[in-house]
C-alpha cells in the first residue's frame, strides 16, 4: 500500500495497525494527535516525511482490525473488554511494583522517585476516567444508537470533550514516564523486578496509545456523526 502524506496519523494506524510502532519510533503521536495529516505532524516534530513514508511503505499489506468496522456501541464494548479490563488489573500492580523498585534501588537511581510519582499519577487519573466512560459515556452511546438524544448532561459532545482532555493528560504523563525511564531502558544493575517494571510500563504505553486512538480517532467521531444525523 502506498502512503500519501495527506493521510492522517489515525487513519494510517486504523488501516494498518503495524504503522503504530513506526510512527512511535519517529516520535509521532497517532493517538491524541491522530487527526493531523502525516506531513503536518512530521513538520511539527522535525522529522523527514520521506523517511516515514519509506518505512510505512515497507509494511506488508494488511486488513484493518475487526474493531475498526464495529458500530459505536460494539466498539465501546470492545474497548471495555480489551483495554479497560487490562488497565483495571495492571495499574494497581504497576503502582505497587514501582514502589517496591524505588525502595530497593532508589539510593542508586534517584530517577526512580519520579518514575514512582508518575506511575501513581497515571493510576490516579485513569481509574476514575475508566469509570466515567463505563458508567456515563458508553451507556449513553448505546442509547444514542437506539435513537435517544436527550441526556442528563446535555449533548453527548459534553462528556466526549471531557474524555479528550483527560486523554491529553494521560498522554503527557506517558511521555514524562518515557523520558524519566530513558525510553524504558533499565540500567545494567537492574534486578528482575526493575526490568519487569520497565517492560510492563512500555507495554502499558503501547496499549494506552492504541486505546486512545480507538476512542479519539474512531469511536468519538462516529458518535458525533451519529448525534448529528
Amino acid at each position: 500500500m502506498t502512503t500519501t502524506t495527506d493521510q492522517t496519523l489515525g487513519d494510517l494506524v486504523t488501516a494498518r495497525p503495524a504503522a503504530a510502532r513506526i510512527l512511535e519510533r519517529h516520535g509521532l503521536d497517532y493517538c491524541c494527535g491522530g487527526d493531523r495529516p502525516l506531513t503536518e505532524a512530521c513538520d511539527a516534530a522535525g522529522v523527514d516525511v520521506g523517511d516515514v513514508v519509506a518505512d510505512l511503505d515497507e509494511l506488508a499489506p494488511g486488513d484493518p482490525e475487526a474493531w475498526a468496522a464495529l458500530p459505536p456501541p460494539g466498539l465501546a464494548a470492545d474497548i471495555v473488554a480489551t483495554h479497560h479490563a487490562y488497565l483495571h488489573e495492571e495499574l494497581p500492580l504497576l503502582d505497587a511494583l514501582a514502589d517496591k523498585v524505588l525502595r530497593v534501588h532508589g539510593d542508586r537511581h534517584p530517577e526512580l522517585a519520579e518514575v514512582r510519582r508518575l506511575v501513581a499519577a497515571l493510576a490516579a487519573d485513569l481509574a476514575p476516567h475508566l469509570l466515567k466512560e463505563e458508567r456515563v459515556l458508553f451507556p449513553a452511546i448505546a442509547l444514542l444508537a437506539e435513537g435517544h438524544r436527550d441526556f442528563p448532561f446535555g449533548s453527548i459532545a459534553a462528556p466526549i470533550t471531557m474524555m479528550l482532555a483527560e486523554h491529553d493528560r494521560a498522554g503527557e504523563l506517558l511521555a514524562a514516564l518515557r523520558a524519566a525511564t530513558g525510553a524504558y531502558r533499565p540500567p545494567a544493575d537492574a534486578c528482575a523486578s526493575y526490568r519487569s517494571l520497565y517492560e510492563r510500563l512500555d507495554a502499558l504505553e503501547a496499549d494506552t496509545h492504541l486505546h486512545v486512538h480507538k476512542e479519539n480517532n474512531v469511536l468519538f467521531p462516529a458518535v458525533l456523526r451519529l448525534a448529528e444525523a
